[in-house]
Protein backbone atom coordinates (compact mmCIF):
# COMPACT_ATOMS: atom_id res chain seq x y z
CA UNK A 1 0.00 0.00 0.00
CA UNK A 2 1.77 2.87 -0.61
CA UNK A 3 1.86 5.48 1.61
CA UNK A 4 1.99 9.50 1.30
CA UNK A 5 3.10 12.01 3.97
CA UNK A 6 1.92 15.79 2.74
CA UNK A 7 3.85 18.27 4.86
CA UNK A 8 1.63 21.71 4.77
CA UNK A 9 3.95 24.74 5.26
CA UNK A 10 1.32 27.84 4.08
CA UNK A 11 -0.55 29.01 6.68
CA UNK A 12 -3.14 30.73 4.16
CA UNK A 13 -5.19 27.85 3.51
CA UNK A 14 -7.76 28.03 1.29
CA UNK A 15 -6.49 31.13 -0.15
CA UNK A 16 -2.92 29.62 -0.64
CA UNK A 17 -1.45 28.99 -4.39
CA UNK A 18 0.86 26.34 -2.71
CA UNK A 19 -2.03 24.23 -1.31
CA UNK A 20 -4.26 24.79 -3.98
CA UNK A 21 -1.53 22.48 -6.29
CA UNK A 22 -0.46 20.60 -3.82
CA UNK A 23 -4.27 19.18 -3.47
CA UNK A 24 -4.98 19.12 -7.21
CA UNK A 25 -1.70 16.83 -7.04
CA UNK A 26 -3.53 14.87 -3.99
CA UNK A 27 -6.78 14.71 -5.76
CA UNK A 28 -4.70 13.02 -8.42
CA UNK A 29 -3.00 10.91 -6.81
CA UNK A 30 -5.65 9.31 -4.87
CA UNK A 31 -7.19 8.17 -7.86
CA UNK A 32 -4.64 6.71 -9.09
CA UNK A 33 -3.96 5.12 -6.02
CA UNK A 34 -7.22 4.48 -4.19
CA UNK A 35 -5.58 1.91 -1.77
CA UNK A 36 -3.13 4.27 -0.60
CA UNK A 37 -2.74 6.10 2.50
CA UNK A 38 -2.05 10.02 2.99
CA UNK A 39 -0.94 11.43 6.01
CA UNK A 40 -1.04 15.31 6.67
CA UNK A 41 1.07 16.92 8.95
CA UNK A 42 -0.11 20.63 8.95
CA UNK A 43 3.44 22.56 10.55
CA UNK A 44 1.53 25.49 11.73
CA UNK A 45 -1.85 23.24 13.81
CA UNK A 46 0.60 20.71 14.94
CA UNK A 47 2.62 21.15 18.19
CA UNK A 48 6.34 21.16 17.54
CA UNK A 49 8.37 21.21 20.36
CA UNK A 50 10.95 23.93 20.86
CA UNK A 51 14.34 22.18 20.79
CA UNK A 52 16.36 22.97 23.67
CA UNK A 53 16.77 22.34 27.34
CA UNK A 54 16.57 18.81 27.78
CA UNK A 55 16.37 17.94 24.15
CA UNK A 56 19.00 19.88 23.24
CA UNK A 57 21.14 18.02 26.03
CA UNK A 58 19.79 14.81 24.55
CA UNK A 59 20.88 14.83 21.32
CA UNK A 60 24.34 15.42 22.69
CA UNK A 61 24.04 12.78 25.02
CA UNK A 62 23.47 10.19 22.11
CA UNK A 63 26.43 11.38 19.95
CA UNK A 64 28.67 11.27 22.98
CA UNK A 65 27.17 7.33 23.18
CA UNK A 66 25.57 8.31 26.29
CA UNK A 67 22.32 7.32 28.02
CA UNK A 68 19.56 9.62 28.30
CA UNK A 69 17.70 10.73 31.36
CA UNK A 70 14.42 9.99 31.80
CA UNK A 71 14.08 14.11 31.30
CA UNK A 72 16.12 13.77 27.97
CA UNK A 73 13.88 10.61 26.60
CA UNK A 74 10.97 11.85 27.35
CA UNK A 75 11.87 15.15 25.85
CA UNK A 76 12.51 13.35 22.84
CA UNK A 77 8.90 11.44 21.85
CA UNK A 78 7.51 14.06 20.26
CA UNK A 79 10.60 14.07 18.26
CA UNK A 80 11.08 10.50 17.39
CA UNK A 81 7.29 10.58 16.91
CA UNK A 82 7.30 13.28 14.01
CA UNK A 83 10.80 11.56 12.27
CA UNK A 84 8.55 8.13 12.19
CA UNK A 85 5.98 9.77 10.06
CA UNK A 86 8.85 10.60 7.47
CA UNK A 87 10.26 7.12 7.36
CA UNK A 88 7.06 5.69 6.85
CA UNK A 89 6.26 7.35 3.40
CA UNK A 90 7.15 6.27 0.11
CA UNK A 91 6.09 9.64 -1.52
CA UNK A 92 6.74 12.90 0.35
CA UNK A 93 4.47 15.85 -0.64
CA UNK A 94 4.99 19.87 0.32
CA UNK A 95 3.30 22.84 -0.04
CA UNK A 96 5.91 25.27 0.31
CA UNK A 97 5.41 28.98 0.01
CA UNK A 98 8.18 31.40 -0.37
CA UNK A 99 8.82 34.05 2.37
CA UNK A 100 11.85 36.64 2.14
CA UNK A 101 13.08 33.91 -0.28
CA UNK A 102 13.50 31.16 1.70
CA UNK A 103 10.55 28.75 3.67
CA UNK A 104 8.82 29.75 6.19
CA UNK A 105 10.09 29.50 10.13
CA UNK A 106 7.33 27.02 10.67
CA UNK A 107 8.54 24.09 8.19
CA UNK A 108 12.23 25.19 8.87
CA UNK A 109 10.87 24.61 12.90
CA UNK A 110 9.97 20.94 11.83
CA UNK A 111 13.28 20.25 9.77
CA UNK A 112 15.57 21.19 13.09
CA UNK A 113 13.13 18.83 15.12
CA UNK A 114 13.44 15.80 12.63
CA UNK A 115 16.79 16.33 11.26
CA UNK A 116 18.83 14.30 13.75
CA UNK A 117 21.39 11.12 13.34
CA UNK A 118 20.08 8.24 13.54
CA UNK A 119 16.30 9.26 12.88
CA UNK A 120 16.87 10.69 9.14
CA UNK A 121 20.39 10.68 8.54
CA UNK A 122 23.79 8.61 10.29
CA UNK A 123 27.48 9.71 9.94
CA UNK A 124 30.61 7.34 9.60
CA UNK A 125 33.77 7.43 7.69
CA UNK A 126 32.11 7.76 4.68
CA UNK A 127 30.49 11.24 5.44
CA UNK A 128 26.73 12.08 6.11
CA UNK A 129 24.20 9.47 4.60
CA UNK A 130 20.43 10.04 4.19
CA UNK A 131 18.28 7.42 5.56
CA UNK A 132 14.90 8.03 3.59
CA UNK A 133 14.29 6.00 0.59
CA UNK A 134 11.26 7.82 -1.17
CA UNK A 135 10.16 10.20 -3.75
CA UNK A 136 9.47 13.73 -2.78
CA UNK A 137 6.97 16.55 -4.88
CA UNK A 138 7.39 20.15 -3.77
CA UNK A 139 5.23 22.89 -5.01
CA UNK A 140 6.67 26.30 -4.17
CA UNK A 141 4.75 29.31 -4.54
CA UNK A 142 6.25 32.80 -4.96
CA UNK A 143 5.13 36.30 -5.21
CA UNK A 144 7.29 36.77 -8.05
CA UNK A 145 9.00 35.28 -10.96
CA UNK A 146 12.38 33.84 -10.21
CA UNK A 147 14.88 34.93 -12.76
CA UNK A 148 15.37 37.84 -15.08
CA UNK A 149 14.93 40.76 -12.28
CA UNK A 150 15.63 37.71 -9.73
CA UNK A 151 17.74 35.56 -10.59
CA UNK A 152 17.59 32.28 -8.83
CA UNK A 153 21.30 32.12 -7.90
CA UNK A 154 20.87 34.67 -5.59
CA UNK A 155 17.25 34.83 -4.71
CA UNK A 156 16.16 31.26 -4.91
CA UNK A 157 16.86 30.04 -0.85
CA UNK A 158 13.18 28.14 -1.30
CA UNK A 159 13.91 25.87 -3.87
CA UNK A 160 17.74 25.33 -3.08
CA UNK A 161 16.88 24.92 0.50
CA UNK A 162 14.50 21.96 0.10
CA UNK A 163 16.26 20.31 -2.35
CA UNK A 164 19.52 20.65 -0.16
CA UNK A 165 17.57 19.25 2.69
CA UNK A 166 15.94 16.20 0.92
CA UNK A 167 19.42 15.35 -0.34
CA UNK A 168 20.70 15.26 3.49
CA UNK A 169 18.30 12.83 4.17
CA UNK A 170 19.02 10.66 1.62
CA UNK A 171 15.89 11.60 -1.13
CA UNK A 172 17.65 12.25 -4.33
CA UNK A 173 13.98 11.54 -6.26
CA UNK A 174 12.70 15.37 -6.48
CA UNK A 175 10.40 16.93 -8.11
CA UNK A 176 9.61 21.25 -7.83
CA UNK A 177 6.84 22.72 -9.40
CA UNK A 178 6.58 26.73 -9.20
CA UNK A 179 3.57 28.89 -8.82
CA UNK A 180 4.86 32.19 -9.60
CA UNK A 181 3.69 35.70 -10.12
CA UNK A 182 1.32 35.29 -7.26
CA UNK A 183 1.49 39.02 -6.08
CA UNK A 184 1.42 40.19 -9.77
CA UNK A 185 -2.21 40.56 -10.27
CA UNK A 186 -5.32 38.06 -9.86
CA UNK A 187 -4.71 37.29 -14.07
CA UNK A 188 -1.59 36.40 -13.83
CA UNK A 189 -1.95 34.22 -10.02
CA UNK A 190 -4.92 32.79 -11.32
CA UNK A 191 -2.67 31.48 -15.10
CA UNK A 192 0.52 30.17 -12.78
CA UNK A 193 -1.88 28.45 -10.05
CA UNK A 194 -3.76 26.64 -13.48
CA UNK A 195 -0.08 25.93 -15.19
CA UNK A 196 0.52 24.38 -11.84
CA UNK A 197 -2.04 22.39 -11.16
CA UNK A 198 -1.99 20.91 -14.70
CA UNK A 199 1.66 19.90 -13.97
CA UNK A 200 1.00 18.55 -10.12
CA UNK A 201 -1.71 16.34 -11.91
CA UNK A 202 0.29 14.74 -14.85
CA UNK A 203 3.04 13.94 -12.55
CA UNK A 204 0.89 12.44 -9.72
CA UNK A 205 -0.76 10.16 -12.50
CA UNK A 206 2.98 9.21 -13.16
CA UNK A 207 4.10 8.60 -9.64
Amino acid sequence: MPHLLYVEASPRKERSASIEVARAFLDAWRATHPEGKVDMLDAWNTALPDFDGEALAGKYAALAGETLSPAQEEAWVAIRALADRFRAADLILFAVPMWNYTIPYKLKHLFDLVSQKDLLFTFDERGQNGMLDATAVVINARGVAIGADFPAEIYDHQSTYMATWLRMVGITDVHQIAVEKGLMGADLDRQSRDEARAKAEALARRL
